[in-house]
């Protein structure tokens, strides 16, 4: 039996440990809205974590959609995870840049998405594994294509048709993973919006409420269950996550995930799709 990742998180100690075994695959999300003028993939090329390629969200995406990063088909990702090295019974390591590592998260939920659990996010990414002085490397890693079986979970995710109706049947939870201003519609989005604010009935717990200041590894499940407690959520009642394009939005099912529920799904046009119809309320402080 193909060995086992420990958890949805792993520490910077436990990869640094097992970094040349044969089955780990190491995936670099690192990804950047364009008005950064950051790219992610040259990031990747200026230094990485010895073995890592690099996953870009938005080609492993739905080249059919005008919305950012939409999940793409179950066949397209397995032909393109299985062009990045990874095969069946590898354990998958993501990371990124960011933050808290939310691109990371988004790639964390995509596997999970296609039926694959042998993955785990590196918790507080490359900042933390710098800052420790774990190993990095610059020259880009070729990998040898492999086979990568998918298995599509749709319940692990929600979209448009689904959201409204959840309006009036009220079966789930929204959870909103933006910052208070962007929730308020007080700050603009660095999506060009028409419109600011958020879905009636949602619920604001901002990711960055669930990760250390210092450090962007999250919180321990003890003081991710007193957020998500504090804002209001209710951890036995169905709970969907959304955000501003469906990347912060994993934070909230990874941070879930850790408290056991397993269950939630993601809003995958997220508010970039919602605010665009024109039949859909937004609710503005």
């Amino acid at each position: 039996m193909a060995e086992q990742v420990p958890g949805a998180l792993v520490s910077t100690e436990w990869l640094a440990n097992h970094l040349s075994e044969a089955d780990i695959r190491i995936l670099d999300c690192t990804w950047h809205h364009p008005s950064t003028n950051l790219d992610g993939r040259n990031q990747y090329r200026g230094r990485h974590l010895p073995g890592s390629v690099h996953f870009d969200i938005d080609h492993i995406a739905d080249p059919d959609s005008d919305l950012p990063h939409m999940l793409p088909s179950a066949a397209d990702f397995a032909k393109k995870v299985g062009l990045l090295g990874v095969g069946d019974g590898d354990r998958v390591i993501v990371y990124d840049r960011l933050f808290g590592g939310s691109a990371a998260a988004r790639v964390w939920w995509m596997f999970r998405v296609f039926g694959y659990d042998n993955v785990a996010m590196l918790d507080g990414g490359f900042g933390k594994w710098v800052a420790e002085k774990h190993p990095t490397e610059m020259s880009p890693v070729r990998p040898s294509p492999s086979s990568f079986t998918v298995k599509f979970r749709p319940e692990l995710v929600r979209d448009y048709t689904q959201m409204k109706a959840n309006l009036e049947a009220g079966a789930e939870q929204i959870v909103d993973a933006r910052g208070p201003g962007k929730f308020d519609g007080s700050q603009a989005d660095v999506f060009s919006f028409k419109r600011l604010g958020h879905m009636p009935g949602a619920i604001n717990v901002p990711w960055a409420d669930m990760v250390h200041s210092d450090t962007g590894a999250l919180l321990n499940a003890p003081a991710l269950k007193a957020r998500f407690q504090a804002a209001g959520v209710d951890l036995a009642k169905p709970i969907v996550a959304t955000c501003a394009s469906g990347i912060s939005s994993c934070m909230t099912a990874l941070a879930l995930y850790l408290l056991g529920r397993a269950d939630v799904a993601v809003y995958d046009g997220a508010w970039a799709e919602w605010e665009r119809a024109e039949d859909t309320p937004a609710v503005a402080a």
